[in-house]
């Protein structure tokens, strides 16, 4: 069994959280799903200069995992531009400041989120 996930820490969740190429109805698009850790990590590394060993601290994991989340993120991120896709900013396992936030239901055909600990992991 793998170990959990740790909380990855980000700076602020988005306001916005789907973009597509224009003229295309959502219903006909293919979508490419970014997590808020993996938006955060584009942040640190293109819009802030950051470099891996900094922006992996700032966001309290390893180097070589910061690493892993960016070429993985730069990876679909890139299929949906050229490809023109439309691109979902949602979930991941994050910390906002000292906030926890996980996916925690699905109704009503709509995604919640709670703050709190996961289940079986105590805060």
């Amino acid at each position: 069994m793998p170990r959990p996930r740790k909380y990855r820490r980000i700076a602020s969740e988005f306001g916005i959280n789907f973009f597509g190429p224009k003229g295309v109805p959502v219903r006909e698009l293919e979508i490419v799903v970014l997590n808020h850790e993996e938006v955060e990590a584009l942040r640190l590394a293109d819009l802030d200069g950051l470099y891996q060993e900094q922006a992996a601290k700032a966001m309290g994991v390893s180097r070589a995992t910061y690493g892993r989340i960016l070429v993985l993120t730069r990876r679909k991120l890139t299929d949906a531009l050229i490809n023109g896709k439309g691109i979902q900013i949602e979930g991941g396992d994050y910390m906002v400041g000292s906030k926890k936030a996980v996916c925690c239901y699905w109704q009503g055909g709509r995604h919640g989120w709670g703050h709190g600990a996961r289940e079986g992991n105590p805060e």
